[in-house]
């Protein structure tokens, strides 16, 4: 059956290379890969980022030379279990994850993974332990969708899923690469209640720093279709997964309410897997996205930072007339964590792009 679907991907794969290979040899390209259907950025040949479009099964999951050889090791539990009865039911089972990962370990599409640093390390994870195998490098996805009366998981990949729809542009040029890909939201693998847009934009690196802007754009297709984080005070919005690195080190930052602009961002560095020096990664908020600035999640323990939408206690409705729209900026960067006057000089460069 994989080999089929496999086929399938290669097929369609095969069809967006005329819109997004490049009709010449730009610094900066985004071009899918005939041989598995997803996404590469690369700045003169090298590596930027994949956006994985099509569905990743766990051995195809891209991982640092140390981790190639990973795999979980599962118990056989069904569909549709609780994991709290499936304990009870299996005293003998130990509380290590493993049952766990049989419940979430699920492949998925829709997410950037590999991002890269500045030596060519990888600076996200996917699939990355037995506990959270549904954490999937940069993904934008939330635990609570609700439709109608009914919940579904799209952020740990149960009852609704981000699919493809084939229709994907790619832009190469000198300064910057794009890719635009339209997916649908899936319940139950039957009904379209979302449509989405992602746009990656990569832009060429400076010697410190690469810049790369991110928008979701996200309209009901159905009514009553609504989206909160976990316990709608938990996580959930933009997730970021990151690889663990040695001298880790997370920090965030949101101004007072009485200060205008309000300016927010945070980052995480360290020193990643053959990377010669600490390298990291900011993330901003754009305040245009409804409900800014979103309250910053962090999990150190799982190499975890995060803005999360929409604001704790609430849920948000999606609109069929009008697109949710949100923005962020990831800055790719040399060093450990930058000043506070270098990350406030760079949120009001963010800023200053007209769109």
């Amino acid at each position: 059956m994989k080999q089929l679907f496999f086929t399938a991907i290669v097929l369609l794969a095969m069809t967006f290379v005329s819109a997004c290979a490049p009709k010449s040899t730009p610094v900066m390209t985004a071009e899918v890969n005939p041989d598995n259907g997803q996404f590469i950025i690369r700045e003169s040949g090298k590596p930027v980022l994949q956006y994985n479009y099509q569905t990743v099964y766990e051995d195809d999951v891209i991982r640092p030379e140390s981790q190639k050889d990973k795999k979980f090791e599962y118990y056989p539990i069904g569909g549709g279990v609780y994991l709290d009865e499936y304990y009870k039911s299996n005293p003998a089972v130990s509380n290590d994850g493993k049952a766990t990962s049989a419940i979430w370990a699920v492949p998925r599409s829709d997410y950037i993974h590999p991002l890269y640093g500045p030596d060519g390390e990888m600076l996200t994870s996917d699939w990355p332990d037995a506990d959270h195998p549904h954490h999937r490098g940069i993904f934008w996805a939330w635990p609570e969708v609700e439709y109608g009366s009914e919940r579904s998981d799209l952020y740990a990949l149960q009852r609704t899923f981000a699919r493809p729809t084939g229709n994907v542009k790619c832009t190469a040029g000198s300064e910057y690469a794009e890719i635009k890909a339209e997916n649908r939201w899936i319940w139950g693998e039957r009904k379209a209640i979302v449509r989405e847009w992602v746009t990656i934009r990569a832009y060429r690196a400076s010697e410190e720093r690469r810049v790369i802007d991110l928008t979701v754009q996200m309209q009901a297709l159905v009514d009553s279709v609504t989206i909160a984080t976990r316990f709608t005070n938990s996580y959930g919005g933009l997730n970021v997964r990151m690889a663990t690195p040695k001298e880790q080190k997370i920090s965030h930052y949101t101004d007072t309410t009485t200060v205008s602009p309000v300016r927010c961002w945070a980052d995480f560095s360290g020193i990643f897997e053959s990377g010669r020096s600490t390298a990291g990664m900011t993330i901003l908020q754009h305040r245009t996205n409804p409900e800014y600035p979103g309250k910053w999640v962090d999990y150190p323990n799982l190499s975890w930072v995060q803005p999360t939408f929409p604001t704790p206690n609430t849920r948000y409705l999606l609109s069929r007339d009008k697109p949710l729209i949100l923005r962020y900026r990831l800055i790719v960067h040399q060093g450990g964590t930058p000043g506070d006057a270098v990350l406030s000089k760079q949120w009001d460069e963010f800023h200053s792009i007209k769109n």
